[in-house]
């Protein structure tokens, strides 16, 4: 035998002979065995008690002030045990739950009764892990090893799987398990509530609730002989039920008459019973709750399986909305609660009877109305979805509301109860299956909630379960009366409203809800809610309408980043109207059934929030547009710039020709002797302009062509004739059916504007710069393009420049952080020239024209030599784009932009090293002035 195995058995051997309590033995038993370990003890030479000592004092969550047996910080915190009181430590590990907290929150946990260990390896977001083993196992080098961890290195026993891992492997295996079902034709509905039912059982049975193995064990036992599980878990479903046994000794808590009330089990095969039984092997009482109901929403419903494995919202994410807009007011009460009970602490520490008695029961008093206040907190989310929002609410509360017991405790004063439940938590939902899966959601993030934090041992409260009849599947902005008039459907007063609501542009609504639901909304809501507005500002308004009517506080929404665009802004500015701003999101990352998006997010009361903060950052006002400084609200649409800006054509059809076609059609002739010319234009699209030109071709008859007069160009027309009226005969609006042969939106006001010029300026919708070019008038600009109609250099100029720029950056919304959105309406019809368009002097007679006319020239030289050097090949000439160019952005591009900003700014005045703040306080300025005087 080895010197290492004498000592672990000599250890063993004198351990197993001591019986006395654990006080008495517990520090000699650890210094023996951090001998043994060769690791140091707490009181070994080298080593500071401030960071690993005996003793460690505490406060318990559940009262009363206390010590850990042995801490070391960020490491772990051990508890013993008298040899023999708990079967298997669990219950002494539970004990260290409660006061984990006010021990830093080590990563390990351990439990030993001198014989036996019980480790649990707990770090944030990961599943999780328990060893569990006997002084006997030591002699065993891995059961060494993991100790040495312990005490030295616990990062190196962190998981590799994360609990959102374990959902989604979760949510994928039933997703497989839904498919199977729905193939051998059982309804989407019976398989969503089924599963539904099964995954509960298997998570409280993770938890402990149900007796360990009892749902797992019963699903592995029915793989041989799938006919006995129907009857099987149909009896533990009614056992859950009512309470009551299923089995010999297995005493089953009464869960509630709700989700186990309906015992219809389908009868799974053997095949889907294989599936389950891995979904059982699962750690369910590691799911994470934020994106549990996302992605168990996205497995069993058939529309939105295709989503899984895709980006979903996590609790990160979420937290941005809930911590300032719910939690931040009762953070600063719990403060302030601390510092009166502070003060008073120090009086009752000097005072004796009962003066000390008084001061103890009016600080006892403090604590439990603001526990009592905690308890009557109401949090509504107004479109819950699967309940991530009201989640990610419960579980800060009941922080909260532990981190207020334990200070009461630490203070050895009586503790109030907690009080916080899912009761107070509402939710409006429109989807019946979301709405039910919401209640299991919530449900289990608070049974999660009080299993971690060591408040589920011991007796069940029954029903384990509630109903709650807070969460309505309805309905949340429209409902019709007795008389088929639409009406606002009633919110519950609450103290929050938060949530993310369903995101549909405007120019979607009608073909999305559908005719009557649409007109419905317009005659309840359009004297405040005008067509044009996005979905989702019909709950801003209602949100904002429970706070002017005093029925609700504070509010947190989402949007996409479009709600700071003119168009929806409207109802922002109601807000900053009846009442306030105090926090927002301008443009984040976001995602909305598995599709990554960019998205505003807005908190906003009655004007009683002081702190104000705009994308993190402390701020002294918001504006409506999602802007703190100067507001550029109310801004004005100017006059003389109207019928300048066009938006190019939407085509509705497929008018795309092929350059074999195209040259087909241009070399044929017509017996009309009409050139084909006319009407076979090469198309331009955005990704001509930024990148290299593709060589498209469209056939376009114009804006107000005839069908005889079409029908002259004989190619074309029987190409559109063959391709594109079948399907525009199908489209649901008249005039598209009506004027086939035509695009469907054909700019008659772009082509009248062009006439008789040979190039315009364009600029693309949606990209990454904001970049200004020359169009050859003769091709047919796609929608994505925005058309200036003129062709001087003087415009490109002032358009290309630095003022421009900055409008158009701060007016227009953004899609994809870093790819701004021209608008014709709030970045052009606002913008205040040097000049108003078309009262200007000519280069010919203006010197300051004339500059920025050269300017502009030496611009655009510059760059078309850049991107088309003379005998460079194919390849190379790929990579020459603008996107390329402005990515790289040369010396000589940055000197062609100053100079053309300086010139620019001479135009209108301005000195050459101005701010671009101040650049964009003089052109509001300007505007109004522009606007008063027009």
């Amino acid at each position: 035998m080895t010197d290492s195995a004498a000592r672990v058995a000599e250890f063993i051997e004198k351990w197993a002979a001591v019986t006395i309590n654990e006080r008495a033995v517990a520090q000699t038993h650890f210094n023996e065995l951090c001998a043994l370990l060769g690791v140091p003890a707490p009181l070994d030479s080298g080593q500071n008690s401030s960071v690993y000592r005996f003793e460690q004092p505490l406060t318990k969550s559940g009262g009363g002030a206390g010590f850990a047996d042995v801490w070391k910080r960020d490491h772990f915190a051990w508890e013993y045990k008298t040899k023999g009181k708990y079967a298997d430590l669990r219950g002494a590990y539970s004990q260290l739950l409660l006061y984990k907290g006010d021990l830093g929150n080590p990563p390990v946990l351990v439990a030993c009764d001198i014989e036996n260990y019980y480790v649990s390896i707990e770090f944030t977001g990961y599943r999780t892990r328990v060893e569990q083993f006997k002084n006997a196992d030591l002699q065993n080098a891995a059961t060494r090893e993991l100790l040495r961890q312990v005490f030295l290195h616990p990062e190196q026993l962190r998981p590799v799987e994360r609990v959102e891992t374990i959902t989604e492997q979760a949510a994928a295996q039933l997703g497989q398990i839904a498919r199977l079902l729905e193939g051998r034709g059982f309804a989407p509905s019976d398989i969503a509530a089924f599963l539904m039912q099964v995954l509960f059982a298997l998570f409280v049975e993770d938890i402990r609730l149900l007796p360990a193995e009892l749902m797992s064990r019963s699903i592995r036992e029915a793989i041989f002989n799938p006919s006995e599980f129907v009857p099987m878990i149909r009896a533990l479903f009614q056992a859950m039920n009512s309470g009551g046994y299923f089995g010999l000794g297995n005493k089953i808590p009464r869960f509630n008459g709700w989700l186990f009330a309906d015992d219809h089990v389908l009868p799974l095969n053997a095949t889907e019973l294989q599936y389950l039984s891995e979904v059982a092997r699962l750690d369910w009482s590691s799911v994470e709750p934020a994106i549990f109901g996302t992605l168990f929403e996205r497995s069993l419903d058939p529309n939105k399986r295709a989503q899984l494995g895709a980006h979903y919202t996590s609790r990160a994410d979420i937290l941005l909305i809930v911590e300032p807009v719910l939690m931040q007011p009762y953070r600063r009460q719990w403060a302030q609660v601390q510092a009166g009970v502070a003060a008073l602490h120090a009086q009752w520490q000097s005072a004796s009877g009962a003066a000390r008695q008084r001061l103890r029961s009016v600080a006892e008093g403090m604590i439990f109305d603001f526990m009592e206040t905690l308890a009557k907190v109401r949090v509504l989310d107004p479109a819950c979805g699967s309940g991530n929002f009201l989640y990610v609410a419960l579980h800060q509360l009941k922080d909260l509301e532990q981190e207020v017991w334990r200070y009461a405790s630490g203070l050895e004063l009586t503790q109030p109860e907690l009080g916080i439940t899912p009761a107070q938590f509402y939710g409006i939902e429109k989807n019946p299956f979301a709405a039910e899966l919401a209640q299991v959601v919530v449900w289990i993030g608070y049974l999660q909630w009080l299993k971690q934090n060591g408040w589920l041992e011991g007796p069940t409260t029954e029903p384990v379960l509630q109903m709650l009849h807070t969460i309505e599947c309805r309905d949340a902005i429209l409902t019709m009366d007795s008389s088929g008039q639409p009406q606002e459907p009633p919110w519950p007063a609450v103290d929050v409203i938060i949530g993310n609501p369903p995101f549909l542009g405007s120019k979607r609504l009608r073909s999305e809800l559908g005719n009557t639901y649409f007109e419905a909304l317009q005659r309840l809501y359009g004297d405040t809610i005008p067509a044009s507005m996005d979905l989702v500002t019909y709950w801003f308004e209602r949100a904002r309408k429970n706070v002017a009517e005093q029925h609700a506080r504070r509010v947190g929404l989402l949007a996409t980043n479009s709600l700071r665009q003119q168009r929806n802004r409207l109802v922002l500015d109601r807000i900053k109207q009846s009442g306030d701003i105090f926090m927002a999101w301008s443009d984040r990352p976001w995602v909305l059934d598995g599709a990554a998006l960019r998205v505003c997010m807005v908190g906003f009361d009655n004007g009683e929030e002081c702190a104000r903060t705009l994308d993190g950052k402390p701020v002294a006002t918001i504006n409506s547009d999602l802007t703190a400084g100067q507001s550029i609200v109310p801004i004005a649409r100017l006059a003389q710039n109207s019928g300048v800006a066009f938006m190019g054509n939407i085509k509705v059809g497929p008018f795309n020709i092929s350059a074999e076609e195209a040259a087909l059609m241009l070399a044929a002739v017509n017996a009309s002797g009409r050139s084909n010319s006319d009407v076979v234009r090469p198309l331009m699209s955005g990704d001509d302009i930024t990148g290299r030109p593709k060589g498209e071709w469209i056939i376009d008859f114009g804006p107000d062509c005839s069908e005889e007069d079409a029908a002259l160009y004989e190619a074309p027309f029987a190409f559109v004739k063959t391709h594109v009226r079948p399907e525009r005969e199908q489209n649901n609006r008249a005039s598209y059916r009506r004027l086939w042969w035509l695009h469907g939106e054909p700019r008659p006001a772009l082509w009248e504007a062009l006439a008789g010029k040979k190039r315009c300026i364009v600029t693309v919708l949606v990209a990454k710069y904001r970049l200004f070019t020359w169009l050859p008038t003769h091709v047919s600009p796609a929608a994505r393009l925005i058309i200036f109609a003129r062709e001087d250099d003087y415009f490109l100029g002032v358009l290309h420049a630095r003022p421009h720029e900055l409008w158009s950056l701060r007016m227009g919304a953004h899609h994809g952080g870093e790819r701004p959105t021209y608008n014709i309406s709030s970045c052009f019809d606002t913008f205040p020239f040097p000049w108003p368009p078309g009262s200007e002097p000519s280069e010919d007679t203006d010197v300051l024209v004339k500059a920025i006319a050269d300017a502009a020239r030496e611009l655009v030289q510059l760059r078309d030599a850049w991107l088309n050097p003379p005998g460079m090949g194919a390849a190379e000439l790929k990579q020459r784009t603008l996107t390329n160019l402005y990515n790289q952005r040369p010396d000589w591009l940055s000197a062609a932009h100053h100079k053309l900003d300086v010139a620019v700014f001479a135009a209108y005045g301005w000195e050459a090293d101005i701010s671009d703040a101040e650049i964009l306080t003089r052109l509001l300025a300007l505007n109004r002035e522009r606007a008063e005087s027009a």
